[in-house]
């Protein structure tokens, strides 16, 4: 039987639907039941609801306990193949729009867990041939059979994290290293100062500064998949506090199993329940990953904001694609638009990552009870990361050219070439040229020859820039 589900919240009929406290109004073409109106009602706080992933974890996770329990004979096989149906279509996406409830509201999730329960039982229900509200599929009884919300909601967040890591993240990673590696070839015969403290410095190639983006990158994916790991210990078959009261002994292990069949991923079950329910530090390394991560970003797109910095008044050693006209009020202006968005999601996931830390610290005696603001601020920095990377690499990093001619001229008028004749004329006779050289915006080499210092083949010796970016010492 095929039905049609519609907006919830565009109907104003209602049914009546009770629970421990009471009746309870229900809109009429409303999927969910009592307790999620109950937590809709009483959350109010912002339009911030579970993502996608984590939507997509829960219908997961209800098909893979109705076939656990299916098979363990606790499920009648009528029932464990309708909530199956239904749960793989939360997991498609189906019944989004009547998920419903706010991010803020209990701690431990557990209306989230019962909206879960309460749509896939109605519509199970339905599909049975009952009517919407009777129970004939229960939301305690069948759905959240051998669970509970303190053991669904943690494992749904190393579900969906662990997900959108491997599926969104990583890849995104990836293609940008790879951009950042071809600009390193490209890049790799353009010769350019150096700069520490923001001052000019001994030279490099323009090719070993995007080398060095390139490797800040694969750090991170390296850190990214470490963290993923942990992850991969689900709380699922610790129920209400880790003892696993009310689930068969063998459920863990065979709903695990589906959920890998499911996603793809190498789940586990937590070798201790108390740890994994109570505790979210798996969940906060993997955030703190995510932070380190946005940390190597911004300092990488900071310095592509500099180096294109300009036209005139700036380096401008790097030229970016422009993109979209950048000022309102001043023609021809163009703005290192890609870096500084960037940069927002950076600030944006570093800051995600304070709300996991303080969520962290709230597993109070058996349970964390800050679970869906981690979970919320989790996927929200995978995915703008992950967005983020591809929108920086398509629409400025492939295009990056590199102005050779300034890089030149930069280069020859920077003192610090004077380094290279440390060898040749002693640590404060260099000094002496490079602040001579400095001061009369003269090269290097013009100040040697004027001085004396030096011949014109030992000059080409020590002065050979192209030897400076390489380990050794200038004229040996």
């Amino acid at each position: 039987m095929v039905h049609t589900y519609l907006n919830p919240e565009s109907m104003s009929d209602y049914r009546i639907e009770k629970d421990s406290l009471g009746d309870v109004r229900v809109p009429q073409n409303a999927l969910y039941g009592a307790q999620t109106q109950r937590a809709k009602d009483n959350f109010p706080i912002s339009n911030l609801r579970f993502s996608r992933r984590f939507i997509q974890a829960l219908g997961y996770i209800k098909d893979a306990a109705a076939q656990a329990n299916n098979d363990l004979g606790l499920l009648e096989p009528e029932k464990a193949q309708a909530i199956r149906a239904v749960a793989q279509r939360v997991a498609d996406g189906q019944f989004d729009a009547h998920f419903v409830l706010d991010i803020f509201q209990t701690g431990s999730g557990t209306s989230t867990n019962m909206n879960t329960n309460e749509v896939i039982a109605n519509a199970a229900t339905e599909e049975l041939g009952g009517d919407r509200g009777s129970k004939m599929v229960h939301p305690n009884d069948h759905v959240n059979m051998s669970q509970s919300s303190n053991d669904v909601i943690p494992t749904a967040m190393h579900v969906s994290a662990s997900i959108a890591l491997h599926k969104e993240l990583l890849p995104a990673l990836r293609r940008l290293r790879d951009g950042f590696k071809a600009k390193a070839v490209a890049f790799d015969d353009v010769l350019k100062s150096g700069r520490t403290h923001l001052m000019d410095a001994t030279p490099i190639r323009l090719g070993q500064e995007f080398a060095g983006y390139a490797s800040q990158i694969e750090h991170g994916i390296r850190r990214v998949e470490q963290a993923s790991t942990e992850l991969q210990e689900l709380a699922l078959g610790g129920t209400a506090v880790g003892t696993g009261i009310n689930r068969h002994i063998e459920f863990p292990e065979r709903a695990i199993n589906y959920l890998n069949e499911a996603t793809g991923l190498s789940f586990k079950e937590a070798p201790n329940h108390f740890e994994a329910q109570a505790a979210k530090d798996g969940f906060v390394m993997a955030s703190g990953a995510l932070n380190t991560l946005a940390v190597s970003l911004l300092k990488i797109v900071n310095d592509i904001r500099h180096l294109s910095s300009g036209p005139t008044s700036g380096l401008s050693e790097i030229q970016l694609p422009a993109i979209q006209p950048g000022s309102s009020i001043m023609p021809g202006k163009v703005n290192p638009v890609m870096s500084e968005a960037m940069m927002m999601v950076c600030a944006r996931v570093m800051g995600n990552h304070t709300t996991i830390t303080i969520g962290g610290q709230h597993g109070n005696f058996e349970l964390n009870v800050m679970m869906p603001v981690m979970a919320h601020a989790m996927l929200e920095s995978i995915e703008i990361l992950a967005n983020g990377c591809d929108a920086f690499l398509k629409n400025c990093l492939e295009g990056i050219q590199a102005n050779r001619a300034r890089c030149q001229e930069l280069l020859e008028l920077n003192p610090s070439i004077a380094t290279a004749l440390n060898a040749a004329i002693g640590y404060d006779m260099a000094s002496t040229v490079a602040k001579t050289a400095a001061k009369e915006r003269r090269s290097v080499r013009e100040v040697v020859k004027r001085m004396g210092l030096l011949s014109d083949e030992a000059l080409d010796q020590y002065l050979n820039v192209r030897d400076m970016t390489e380990p050794g010492i200038p004229g040996s």
